[in-house]
């Protein structure tokens, strides 16, 4: 896998589509970070303050637990349409992942690495989404070009991640710096509140309860498609 590496966090430089992830996915999230890090230690610098701000409130206890009912919700996909989770539980249980945004290179390689493996999730019965704050113009553009098999959904102003606490300001320094590279999160999300969801995965069974969940504060780091892939597989029992 080649990830250019002129420009950390910059759109037209961030890992795109078409490459096939061979290895775990924590090893591309590491491979990029460390890429970004030799180029804009700036940006690895404010980020490592910003993870720290965050884990400094972390008990454990941001988004639902295992065993809790999750929130439903009604969020259009990138073709304006309203999904439901009422509507992805018809068939089977569901994996929902929130990710930070279109632009954002370590989403851009989770949501591959969710593509890689959407065929086995099927033949488990079970459903994806992403659920992203970008509008719908945004993320239409980003899931036909990398040919994303499932919904984009747009959380505008972030209203769903709010009610489960999954939201984080992100801070005057990295504002400065996604200003300062062309990542505008005022034009992405419609508003300038400089706000961003916790990269999140919660596998919901078909009762509507979680089943498996991992809420990373440090969103350098994903949950692995494996741990997804065994989680939908405990539920067929």
């Amino acid at each position: 896998m080649k990830i250019s590496n002129s420009g950390a966090e910059r759109p037209v430089n961030s890992p795109d589509g078409g490459e096939t992830l061979a290895a775990p996915l924590a090893s591309h999230l590491v491979k990029y970070r460390a890429q970004s890090t030799r180029n804009r230690p700036d940006f690895a610098k404010a980020y490592d303050e910003l993870v720290a701000r965050l884990s400094s409130l972390d008990r454990g206890e941001v988004g639902p637990e295992i065993g809790a009912p999750m929130p439903p919700f009604h969020l259009p996909d990138e073709q304006g349409r309203l999904v439901s989770l009422v509507s992805l539980l018809k068939t089977g249980p569901a994996v929902i992942s929130f990710n930070r945004g279109h632009w954002c290179p370590y989403c851009k390689l989770e949501l591959r690495a969710l593509a890689a493996i959407h065929d086995r999730i099927g033949k488990l019965g079970a459903r994806v989404v992403s659920i992203m704050p970008d509008s719908a113009a945004l993320t239409a553009e980003y899931a036909k070009k990398n040919e994303l098999p499932f919904p984009v959904l747009s959380d505008i102003d972030l209203g769903y991640s709010l009610s489960l606490g999954l939201i984080f300001w992100v801070g005057a320094e990295v504002q400065r710096l996604y200003r300062d590279v062309g990542v505008d999160l005022e034009k992405y999300h419609g508003n300038a509140g400089y706000f961003l969801p916790m990269a999140a995965k919660f596998i919901v069974g078909q009762d509507g309860l979680v089943k498996a969940r991992q809420v990373n504060l440090e969103f350098r780091e994903r949950m692995e498609p494996d741990a997804i892939i065994a989680a939908l597989e405990k539920l067929r029992g």
